[in-house]
């Protein structure tokens, strides 16, 4: 049980170099997320921000260093007992839905980890396991598109059936992979705005990913600056500045200007 003096996630010195690379996708990462904290890891493509998260899901085996998940050891080829893997949500970048089922029971597959293994693969859910599906979908604001299926739905509404799946599963932490990048800054703020306040309503701490630092600034308590697999800053959202974003960002402004792209006039 996560108290107020056991971090939601501890790192110590973690590193982690993908199968066939030369350089570390993370160098000797440091990190401490409070219960209940909202954290954004803010950083150009390549600096490890979604290799952070993967490691912390239990998705990436072989990494050096030490690391905690709501006080329990991860331990690099070992995934962690069934009963405590939901207690980490994962929200996907690319929402991983199964797009002819429904948005219900793309959420109430949310319920499967906590679904005995007998019964989960026979799909057998519980009263417990409906009630929270249906409080998912209604907090979400989706609740009237539960029969619809995913491939019908707009980007918006299949981020939030993505979201209310998270939800469904009752997480103590919620990991999220750049979650709003596909949307437009109206649908963006929408979104976040609701990952964060359902999340801070039921006690559940927040990472998520992300290269917009305003997103971070606005949806964010404090914000991790990633860049070359190392920790550039940890900060306050208040107290980011424009510095900071620059020398996190300033190889990724350097490389259009060598080899600029064509104007495709899409913005």
């Amino acid at each position: 049980m996560t108290t107020a003096r056991t971090p939601a996630l501890h790192l110590n010195k973690v590193s982690y170099r993908h199968p066939g690379d030369t350089a570390s996708a993370l160098d000797a990462v440091s990190l401490s997320v409070a219960p209940g904290e909202v954290v954004a890891v803010l950083g150009p493509s390549g600096a490890g921000k979604s290799t952070l998260l993967a490691l912390l899901d239990g998705q990436l085996p072989g990494w050096a260093g030490a690391a905690s998940v709501l006080g329990h050891a991860l331990q690099p080829e070992r995934a962690l007992p069934r009963h405590l893997r939901p207690d980490t949500g994962f929200i996907f970048q690319d929402l991983g839905l199964v797009d002819r089922a429904s948005a219900r029971q793309n959420v109430l597959n949310g319920r499967l980890g906590r679904t005995p293994a007998a019964a989960s693969l026979f799909g057998r859910f519980t009263l417990d396991d409906h009630q929270a599906t249906d409080q998912a979908l209604q907090d979400c604001g989706i609740a009237d598109l539960a029969g619809r299926r995913a491939d019908q739905l707009s980007g918006g509404q299949r981020q939030r059936v993505a979201i209310a799946r998270c939800l469904a599963q009752q997480p103590k932490l919620i990991l999220a992979d750049e979650p709003v990048s596909s949307l437009d800054p109206t649908r963006a703020d929408s979104l976040m705005r609701l990952i964060t306040s359902l999340a801070r309503d039921r006690g559940a701490s927040v990472v998520f990913s992300s290269h917009q630092p305003d997103i971070a600034r606005r949806f964010a308590d404090r914000i991790v600056g990633l860049r070359a697999g190392c920790i550039a800053f940890d900060t306050s959202a208040a107290g980011l500045n424009e510095a900071q974003i620059a020398g996190l960002y300033a190889e990724a402004a350097v490389a259009p200007a060598a080899q600029p792209l064509p104007d495709t006039g899409v913005a």
